[in-house]
């Protein structure tokens, strides 16, 4: 096994896992702190050490609001069960689990993006444990990136200072992890070009971003998006806001700088870091990607639709109740405005399709409403196909039954427990089935990430259901319920019209059936 292993700035000891044939490594540095006058700066270089570096144990996580564990809410008491986890603005380090022995195998290799908002999370969740994928015969790598005021502050004084990198640090932090990754994985048994980006949430969406970062080439070579991408659908649809303009996200910063009684970048710096990141809480700011036009050059959804990406296979997918989009109306008139406003000539067949104007609007909301993250993944399927890419796209949609006294439904990253095969970590009752689950899971993204095709065998010897890549003409799935199984259901009418709608008002001369 390898043990230790000499990287880039010095030698790197690590410990056998749970499975002595796994070794991990934690809190290694992959970039300088981004402290002093490297706040608000790119990810510098690491320094070298003198010795052996043990990495034993997660280094502290990235600046962020305090999780309080509260039984009322789903996602402190699932995860959030350390509130007294170390804190630091030190925080760019990253963790390998290698299941190799020796340093030329050219292993596949996985590299993690956590979510959270871009706000909160970390890379010591219980779920982000990569032995179990690191036992398929994968690398596993999850790093760690600045968030919220920290990783995504916006200023003028900062963008004069560097105006190649002048935001979005958290990103360039994901970046410059997978760049130390590419240069030093094979140390661990890794193939450096054989690497897949992956991430949840807000980390699907950084997947999306470093996927249509022109930066980026060669970096990687597959994407795996979980409840990653996003557009908008009706008015007041939320989603996660992307900041267009670079100069009104420097203005957003001098208001914030005036709030903390600042006059200048240099004076910001020296500001101790937990005041910061509670003055930020206080402020109530939003602090995300912007469109620097450098790293991020446009919206990552648009740019995908318009193949300005790197084209590499991706499998993405969703929850079956997370963020569905629901019209925001309350009467019958209201219903019709809103279907002349958005479909004009094709506003009576929406109506047709949700049973509107009635007087039960609720009924006709709800047959209105679709997931949010599959009519995006279905655009961007479509797109793909009529672009030409010649890349595959796997979609999945997860529905197992969730076991636990507060009756949970398929939640928002209630997934990852799956994937990553970490059920024994969670307090919820988990029984055979849904074991069995995580196991065929896991299999199918482990093979992805060797080579781009989920299909192949079980642990059991047998073949895996067979998982066909999504296209117009094909537009199936595969469904996580009680075991894998891949779903040749249509899309809903509902969803096919609105697809259709999408193309038809954002590209005239293009009207294909969804």
């Amino acid at each position: 096994m390898l043990r230790i292993v000499q990287v880039e700035n010095g030698v790197v000891q690590g410990l056998p896992a749970a499975d002595p044939r796994i070794t991990s490594f934690k809190g290694i540095p992959f970039a300088a702190p981004p402290v002093g006058d490297n706040r608000w700066r790119a990810p510098q270089p690491a320094n070298d050490w003198e010795g052996v570096l043990k990495a034993y144990e997660f280094a502290p996580i990235s600046m962020q609001v305090r999780q309080e564990i509260d039984e009322n809410n789903i996602y402190t008491r699932e995860w959030a069960v350390e509130p007294d986890i170390a804190m630091d603005e030190d925080c760019l380090y990253l963790n390998v689990w290698t299941p190799a022995n020796r340093t030329d195998e050219k292993l596949p290799v996985y590299v993690w993006y956590f979510g959270g908002g871009l706000q909160v999370g970390h890379t010591a969740e219980m779920e982000f444990d990569g032995e179990r994928i690191a036992r398929r015969g994968i690398v596993v790598v999850t790093i760690n990136y600045r968030l919220n005021v920290f990783g995504f502050l916006c200023h003028p004084e900062i963008t004069a200072e560097a105006p190649e990198a002048p935001a979005n640090f958290g990103n360039l932090d994901q970046q410059a992890a997978t760049r130390w990754v590419k240069r030093n994985i094979a140390a661990f048994g890794g193939d450096p070009d054989n690497i897949t980006i992956g991430g949840q949430s807000a980390g699907g969406g950084s997947v999306m971003t470093q996927l249509t970062s022109p930066q980026n080439e060669g970096l990687f070579q597959k994407a795996i998006i979980q409840s990653g991408i996003y557009t908008k659908l009706y008015p007041g649809t939320r989603v996660p806001p992307l900041r267009s303009h670079l100069a009104e996200a420097e203005q957003d910063g001098v208001k914030f700088f005036e709030y903390l009684g600042v006059s200048s970048l240099a004076e910001a710096r020296q500001l101790d870091a937990v005041t910061l990141r509670d003055k930020a809480v206080q402020y109530k700011g939003f602090w995300g990607t912007v469109a620097d036009q450098v790293f991020s050059v446009g919206n990552p959804f648009e740019l995908f639709l318009e193949n300005k990406r790197w084209n590499v296979p991706v499998m993405f997918g969703h929850t079956s109740s997370e963020f569905f989009s629901t019209p925001d109306v309350h009467t019958p008139e209201e219903f019709k405005k809103l279907a002349e406003d958005m479909f004009g000539d094709d506003a009576e067949a929406f109506l047709e399709l949700c049973g509107a104007p009635s007087a039960n609007v609720e009924e006709s909301r709800q047959k209105a409403a679709v997931s949010g993250i599959e009519y995006a993944i279905r655009i961007a399927a479509q797109a793909n196909a009529e672009t030409g890419s010649g890349t595959p796209l796997y979609y999945y949609n997860f529905d197992a039954e969730i076991p636990g006294w507060d009756d949970p439904g398929t939640f928002h990253s209630v997934d990852l427990w799956f994937f990553f095969e970490t059920l024994a970590k969670c307090w919820r009752p988990f029984v055979g089935k849904h074991y069995d689950l995580a196991r065929q899971m896991c299999n199918y993204w482990a093979n992805f990430i060797r080579n781009g095709d989920p299909n192949g065998l079980d642990a059991t010897g047998e073949e895996l259901p067979r998982w066909e890549p999504y296209t117009p003409e094909a537009p199936y799935g595969m469904l996580f319920a009680d075991q894998a199984e891949f779903s040749q259901e249509q899309p809903s009418e509902i969803m096919k019209f609105l697809v259709r709608q999408y193309f038809k008002k954002n590209r005239p001369v293009l009207q294909p059936e969804a």
